[in-house]
């Protein structure tokens, strides 16, 4: 089986001169992932009571000394990290207008934690690296501390399963795609029920089309509980391209398709909102972004992906979901890459100060 550690980078020449400088910066001055905004100084001016005549004798001769008025400090604007400043996210239309969802949904009431990964490999993430019980252990403890960050938020917990998985060879459809058995969802989708979890169908379609592959799970889709995922990373159809060895690209024309077929689901079960995910760490792999399109059946999540420095993540925040917005909002975080080179993974509250922050959390 193909794999591939996803790489945090920005594909657009333009943007990339910001990461790094962004990066240099943060390396310079040592900035402290707790750190907060900064306190906006509020001096007040003494005013000097005359109504006493002076205590200490004076020389008539002398001319009295005056003393100067304190200087009223002027307030600065608060100090932001990368992702975090509202008048930046205002600056591109946070928060957004968007269709009022049916009765039901999950977005925006509540937040949903997520293991991400694959039963069959324990290299793909963490819904696969522990045994079964271990692992819906440790999503639920990680629930609760999402919860005693956000009180006002109750936790939705997940189980995101990679479906079709991408592969490094054709195998004997050509697609360069591998789709899980129906055994292999049918085990997640009951351990998901049994910890009262919503279970995603992930979809790295490799040479396939969305259209292809989509009525092929139909069968799973049409639970109330079963919601849908995309990773353009792996959606190679238009370039031809080996996926893991470039970044392909989906356009707005493929996730309205798919958006379209998710409100159908919804309209002929007579089912609640379906939550629908697109995976998203540069700009080129989601073209047209403002076209996409929203409706009451579906709610749409575009979510950062990629594993990375703190900074290099909250700079990829900014760059990629804030300056485009849709509707909801994602991040990823890896308990292994985000830690390399003696990083810290972004805690909860980090998370949190982001603007506008993050519905969908994600673990690999």
């Amino acid at each position: 089986m193909y794999l591939k550690n996803r790489i945090l980078f920005l594909r657009l020449k333009s943007l990339l001169p910001i990461a790094v400088c962004a990066v240099i910066v943060f390396q310079n001055a040592a900035v402290s992932q707790d750190a907060l905004e900064t306190p906006v100084a509020q001096a007040k001016q003494i005013e000097r009571d005359t109504s006493e005549a002076p205590t200490k004798p004076t020389d008539q001769n002398a001319a009295e000394a005056s003393e100067p008025s304190p200087k009223p400090v002027a307030q600065t604007k608060p100090k932001y990290l990368p992702g975090e400043d509202p008048d930046y996210a205002a600056k591109y239309g946070w928060p957004v207008e968007y269709p009022e969802p049916l009765a039901g949904s999950i977005l925006p009431g509540k937040r949903i934690v997520a293991y991400y990964g694959n039963p069959r490999s324990k290299l793909m993430g963490v819904l696969g690296q522990y045994p079964k019980d271990e692992m819906l252990e440790r999503l639920k403890r990680e629930a609760e501390r999402w919860e005693r960050a956000d009180p006002e938020r109750k936790v939705q917990i997940a189980l995101h399963l990679i479906a079709v998985v991408a592969q490094g060879t054709p195998g004997t459809t050509g697609k360069y795609r591998k789709i899980m058995s129906d055994e292999v969802i049918e085990d997640v989708y009951g351990w998901a029920r049994e910890a009262g979890a919503i279970m995603f169908v992930d979809i790295q379609a490799g040479h396939d089309d969305i259209r292809e592959l989509l009525p092929r799970f139909e069968w799973i889709l049409k639970n109330p509980d079963v919601h849908l995922a995309i990773d353009p990373e792996f959606y190679m159809n238009t370039g031809g391209k080996v996926p893991g060895k470039v970044i392909g690209t989906i356009d707005a024309k493929d996730i309205n398709y798919a958006s379209q077929y998710l409100r159908d689901l919804v309209k002929k079960y007579n089912l609640p909102p379906k939550v629908f995910v697109v995976h998203r760490f540069t700009r080129n792999m989601v073209t047209n972004a403002d076209k996409i399109k929203l409706s009451p059946e579906v709610t749409f999540v575009m979510h950062m992906d990629g594993w990375g420095a703190p900074s290099l993540k909250r700079n990829t925040y900014r760059d990629v979901i804030i300056r485009e917005p849709v509707q909801f909002t994602g991040i990823k975080l890896f308990y292994r890459n985000d830690t390399k080179d003696e990083n810290s993974m972004l805690e909860p509250r980090h998370i949190l100060r982001l603007v506008p922050a993050p519905l969908y959390i994600q673990y690999q």
